[in-house]
């Protein structure tokens, strides 16, 4: 989850200290409470002074190394706090919105995703569950630089589709009626249980790997070379791991290098300089490399620097091979 909005706070955090018991337990809640809310003001303190910096350092550049992107982002941080998508569509969205419901099958907090069920981790409160949908819903805007797919980059009809970094699943669950085959990896235990819930109408072409992938086959990580060296093709390859898909991409050299992957939707905005590794990489394999349109800003990124600005996603194709 991402550093939660201070305008979040103040009900997120009253609706745990209601929710905490007596005896030493309550006081180690309490604690708890107390840290989150100085790293939220914490987090606001920071987000101004970057701010000023972001504003400095574009408005010393000449003009003509501005470029119409850039200068959107500056106008809008003028008259905005820093936050990690500097544009207006965010603000029609709104966690009191969202309503979260419980299943009495699986006794799980989830949400409608359309007519989906998207279930969430057993221990989360509305309140973070309200704020978590929401900025999946920020992510997967129209005007959002980390949507990951567009009009045309898209899944098609029976694509083996391959989702690491699935999380709560909210990608795969939007494209799983036209997938013949998925297969979701999450690291994270506490998502398994809500993953099983969410895919379960559909577990029969539905696979659920609880695994890091990375560049070795070592203890809990693994390869996607290794893991697909029987398939014959992966159609759509989605990849959001949170600053490891370097690690990744090192271990899938055989996947990337043939012809037995088609697309690429690879986030490029944990790391510094990931948009330039990455699209040097992917355009060494054959791909053919475009970017979402926008920037987002990595606060909370304590390594940040000029020229602060990082685009969200590569958009790869793989350039069919001459007969």
């Amino acid at each position: 989850m991402r550093p939660l909005p201070l305008r979040y706070l103040k009900n997120v955090l009253t609706e745990r200290m209601h929710s905490v018991t007596g005896g030493p337990r309550r006081l180690g809640a309490l604690k708890n409470i107390l840290a989150e809310g100085a790293r939220c003001i914490n987090d606001e303190i920071t987000k101004k002074r970057l701010r000023r910096k972001i504003i400095h350092y574009y408005s010393s550049l000449p003009k003509e190394r501005v470029t119409e992107d850039q200068r959107e982002v500056v106008e809008y941080l003028k008259h905005h706090p820093v936050c990690t998508f500097p544009y207006p569509f965010q603000n029609k969205y709104d966690p009191t919105h969202i309503k979260v419901l419980r299943d009495d099958q699986f006794d799980l907090p989830y949400v409608l995703s359309g007519e989906k069920r998207l279930f969430y981790k057993r221990r989360w409160t509305e309140g973070m569950i309200q704020y978590s949908y929401t900025a999946l819903q920020i992510e997967q805007d129209a005007h959002s630089p980390h949507r990951y797919l567009s009009d045309e980059f898209s899944v098609g009809n029976n694509d083996v589709v391959v989702d690491v970094g699935a999380a709560e699943g909210n990608f795969s669950l939007s494209v799983v009626e036209k997938a013949n085959r998925l297969y979701l990896f999450e690291a994270d235990e506490e998502w398994i249980e809500a993953l099983n819930a969410t895919f379960a109408p559909w577990r029969d072409k539905v696979h659920i790997i609880h695994k890091f992938v990375s560049d070795n086959n070592e203890g809990r990580n693994m390869t996607l070379d290794d893991f697909f060296k029987g398939e014959d093709k992966i159609d759509f390859l989605k990849i959001d791991i949170e600053g490891a898909e370097n690690g990744l991409l090192k271990g899938s050299e055989r996947i990337l290098s043939g012809q037995r992957l088609s697309k690429v939707a690879l986030c490029s905005y944990h790391r510094q300089n990931d948009e330039t590794v990455f699209a040097d990489l992917l355009r060494g394999k054959g791909f053919e490399i475009s970017y979402t349109k926008g920037y987002m800003i990595l606060f909370w990124d304590k390594k940040i620097k000029p020229p602060y600005l990082r685009r969200g996603l590569i958009r790869a194709v793989k350039t069919p091979c001459a007969p």
